[in-house]
């Protein structure tokens, strides 16, 4: 009996060891579990300052902290060049030589040299409240011409200092945080990262109103006005407004619209002027433009050939006079007329006094041959005579060339760029095969034309509306003969009535060509087989049927005096 006892006794003691680690264990487990809770579910109760990069006074738009930092406050503020030309307008320059910033709008050029008080808007002299200013290798710029020329608001924080860039047509969700009636101090907590446990960057009030970002699950993105970007739960948040900024349609510039289509036709001038009195009707013509104006040095000086007696002629006849200025096709004089902003303003200020002088009603600009190099400067001529040509009412066209891969025929033409600053475009849809070309062949065949036309609208976005097309009125006679048993070829540029004529003299007959959409013929004298891809009827009608098939704004044709009388009014009729 005794034994028995002992041996119960001893039982019972080896059992309680076991039990007490089973409850150790147990209450690790239980600590664990409220351990894991409280890591993943309990709020952070800390704070942490947003340092903003370590910008002095950040600039965002749409949320977005930008590069560079702002300068000054209020009336003073200032925003670095980088990021207006970035966020604001990609057309801002600054020009090293002179040391000054240009910006232009389609009715104004500013100018403002650093550390000067006075700018110029269209050459006219205008006072400022700041300087652009020039320090550690930026150019901050003064934000009262900025607000003036620019569909933009800055919304600066008397907080922070952060600047709130706002654009016409940006659009903003506001959002407000919670009420709790009860615990009027309660406030709601941004935090760095949509989780409890990231740090808060602000304690928001009731009702106060925030700019929702984005949607994040049970988050949203939210930032303050005072630039601070951070999470919000959204059982703390509710969606309220929807802000649209306005965009502010400018009034319609007072220029000249045909009731139609423009047709436009060059006038060519060499030494003298063409006899008025021997120039006979030209149904359809809207537009004339003499070849008045051409570039003469690297200054930016310019040729006169204009006549004021073709400036009645034109006025008399109520055509439109849009003379032409040219470069003369010299890269090296265009090079340097482009390269500063006194020399391109020299250029326009002597175009506005030749059109007060002449009274035309808009230029057209022809710039060809010009070097790769000079492309941007090119479309900065543009759009700093653009601006002072139409406030006074002068229409603005430029001469492009179809899209190829020669640099100084075609590359140098940035045809966006330039078409969003002119009011036409005109595509020369010549010269497929030139006067020099190595093989014989057709002055603009109807696919390549249209091949060029196609290609601008699509791949350059210029507007049909814009865009017109230009014609030959000329023809080539190509001859092909063996010398020294190598074929040579020539050509030699001729008007449509003689290939009349010659049609008529060796009694050819013209066969139509699908491949070219022209009629062609071909005739031989002695050993020179001689070719013509024919200008007529037939090649003008199916040039008008491009012009209605895109839409195009209308045609111009080169040159006056080249055409058969009767072109005129089949082109009148297939514009109307």
């Amino acid at each position: 009996m005794e034994t028995g006892r002992l041996l119960r006794t001893r039982r019972v003691r080896k059992r309680k060891p076991k039990l007490i680690f089973f409850l150790f264990f147990v209450a690790i487990a239980c600590f664990a579990t409220i351990f894991a809770y409280w890591e993943q579910y309990y709020p952070n109760p800390h704070h942490a300052v947003p340092d903003f990069g370590g910008l002095e006074k950040p600039v965002f738009h749409n949320g977005m902290m930008l590069e560079e930092s702002a300068a000054g406050e209020r009336e003073s503020l200032k925003l670095p060049f980088s990021i207006v030309k970035k966020y604001i307008d990609p057309h801002i320059i600054y020009e090293e030589q002179s040391e000054s910033v240009i910006i232009t709008t389609r009715d104004k050029v500013l100018r403002m040299n650093t550390d000067k008080l006075t700018g110029m808007i269209n050459e006219k002299p205008f006072q400022l409240h700041f300087p652009v200013e020039k320090a550690g290798g930026q150019i901050f710029l003064p934000v009262q011409p900025l607000l003036s020329l620019y569909q933009i608001e800055l919304r600066e924080s008397e907080t922070s200092g952060a600047v709130i860039l706002v654009k016409a047509g940006d659009r903003i969700q506001w959002g407000v945080t919670a009420t709790f009636p009860n615990k009027p101090e309660r406030t709601v907590p941004m935090r760095a990262e949509p989780s409890v446990k990231a740090p808060i960057l602000a304690d928001l009030r009731q009702e106060e109103q925030v700019m929702i970002l984005s949607d994040e699950q049970d988050w949203y993105k939210v930032q303050q006005d005072t630039g601070v970007v951070g999470y919000v739960r959204k059982k703390w948040l509710t969606p309220g407004r929807l802000e649209i900024v306005p965009h502010n349609e400018p009034d319609p510039l007072p220029l000249w619209k045909p009731e139609n289509k423009i047709h436009l036709t060059w006038e060519q001038v060499t030494s003298r002027h063409p006899d008025t009195e021997q120039i006979g009707e030209m149904p359809g013509v809207n537009v004339v433009s003499p070849t008045w104006f051409e570039l003469q040095d690297g200054n930016g000086n310019i040729k006169n050939k204009a006549s004021a007696g073709y400036a009645e002629w034109a006025r008399e006849r109520n055509y439109q006079l849009w003379p032409l200025f040219s470069n003369g096709f010299e890269p090296e004089r265009t090079s340097e007329a482009l390269s500063t902003y006194e020399k391109r303003m020299n250029m326009i200020k002597q175009l506005l006094g030749f059109a007060q002088a002449y009274r035309f009603q808009g230029i057209n600009i022809d710039f060809e041959n010009v070097y790769l190099k000079d492309k941007d400067n090119l479309v900065q001529f543009v759009r700093e005579l653009v601006p002072i040509m139409h406030e006074q009412g002068l229409v603005v066209s430029i001469d492009v060339t179809p899209k190829s891969s020669s640099e100084m025929w075609s590359l140098f033409y940035d045809r966006p760029a330039l078409a969003e600053a002119v009011d036409y475009m005109i595509v020369m849809a010549y010269d497929e095969h030139w006067a020099g070309s190595p093989v014989a062949g057709s002055v603009s065949s109807l696919p390549w034309a249209e091949n060029a036309i196609v290609r601008i609208l699509e791949e350059d976005k210029v507007p049909a509306g814009k865009l017109v097309l230009g014609l030959p009125f000329y023809t080539r006679i190509w001859t092909e003969e063996v010398v020294d048993g190598t074929k040579k070829v020539s050509s030699r540029a001729v008007y449509m009535d003689t290939v009349k004529r010659i049609i008529k003299e060796n009694n050819l007959t013209p066969v139509f060509q699908p491949e070219t959409g022209q009629n062609y013929v071909e005739y031989r004298e002695g050993d020179k087989l001689h070719k013509i891809w024919i200008e007529d009827e037939v090649s003008m009608k199916a040039r008008m049927e491009l012009v209605d098939k895109y839409g195009l704004a209308g045609v111009a044709s080169w040159r006056r005096g080249y055409e058969s009388p009767e072109i005129w009014e089949l082109i009148r009729q297939s514009l109307q």
